[in-house]
């Protein structure tokens, strides 16, 4: 069993403050989370950055990614090292997650510019059900989109600063690398959860 944050932004995006550094400091002092997605708006750079960080860590994995504002709303591709060609509609983009074995991710579908219910038109791997801005009403009924759409749940802080962290997070019956988190996700063996929730060993 591993845990996860799939939604982290560093300074690379222009809302964000978190240095790549950081998030490689808290997962080496945090006592289960050790897995993180880091998914700036429309560039990998912090991506990239915080990976390079985390090289002497073993035991810590972060998955590159982005949140790509597409013309029909926002999706999060993770295990990519660069983006897609413009134009961002969702089709080229999802196209470019399935050439690149890329995880796509419905970011709080009901907040800011979520998909919502249009991407029961797309072959999208999983909905964010818990976001850490999200209200608890939006997050709801990203809980009930992804029930009616039989696609599987998962978390996210979406932490734009140091304190928002881990603030919601994934537990996953996979082992510490990507192509099994990705399996495991695909097949709905995530957890969504709260930060407030004990994890009992």
């Amino acid at each position: 069993m591993i845990y996860a944050d799939f939604h982290i932004h560093t300074r690379h995006s222009p809302d964000a403050s978190i240095e790549p550094r950081t998030i490689v400091e808290q997962l080496n002092t945090h006592p289960y989370i050790k897995v993180a997605a880091v998914t700036d708006h429309n560039t990998v750079k912090g991506a990239l950055e915080t990976q390079t960080s985390a090289a002497a860590y073993t035991d810590i994995l972060i998955i590159p990614g982005a949140e790509i504002q597409t013309v029909e709303g926002e999706i999060i591709l993770l295990g990519i090292r660069e983006l897609p060609l413009k134009p961002w509609t969702m089709k080229n983009v999802m196209a470019f997650a399935q050439k690149h074995n890329a995880l796509t991710i419905a970011p709080h579908p009901y907040r800011g510019f979520g998909l919502r219910d249009i991407i029961e038109y797309y072959q999208i791997d999983a909905v964010e059900t818990l976001n850490g801005v999200s209200t608890p009403e939006a997050n709801r009924l990203a809980e009930d989109l992804a029930k009616a759409t039989g696609l599987p749940a998962v978390a996210g802080s979406d932490a734009h600063e140091p304190k928002e962290l881990w603030s919601m997070f994934n537990q996953i019956e996979a082992s510490l690398n990507q192509e099994s988190i990705f399996t495991a996700v695909k097949k709905g063996l995530t957890k969504p959860m709260l930060a407030s929730k004990s994890i009992h060993f």
